[in-house]
């Protein structure tokens, strides 16, 4: 077995140390590929591009919808701001209910 104390050396983590004492500018930070590089976009790159992406809150959007939507729209908000009186939910609670025909 090897006799690791012999090569030991004093404040450097696990006793390494390296002929050339000095350390690149650039060293422990990510190079961005070249632009004359091609590079492959994966999923989680486009999802957090999307995801994290900066938002103007003040910007306005605009929503256009087809002449269906809008009827559809229109129906839901007619019944949405309907007036509702004591009288229609009067009616409608006590409003006569048949189960199949009607004998004359």
């Amino acid at each position: 077995m090897a006799d690791l104390e012999e090569n030991k050396v004093s404040g450097v983590f696990g006793g390494v140390e390296f002929e050339n004492k000095e350390v690149p500018e650039n060293a422990g930070t990510i190079q961005q590929a070249g632009s004359n590089l091609p590079t492959k976009v994966g999923f989680w790159s486009k999802f957090k591009a999307f995801w994290l992406q900066e938002i103007d809150w003040n910007k306005e959007i605009k929503v256009e919808l087809t002449p269906y939507q809008q009827k559809v729209e229109d129906e839901i908000n007619e019944f949405l701001h309907q007036e509702i009186t004591w009288e229609k939910v009067h009616d409608f609670l006590f409003q006569e209910i048949t189960f199949g025909k009607k004998n004359k």
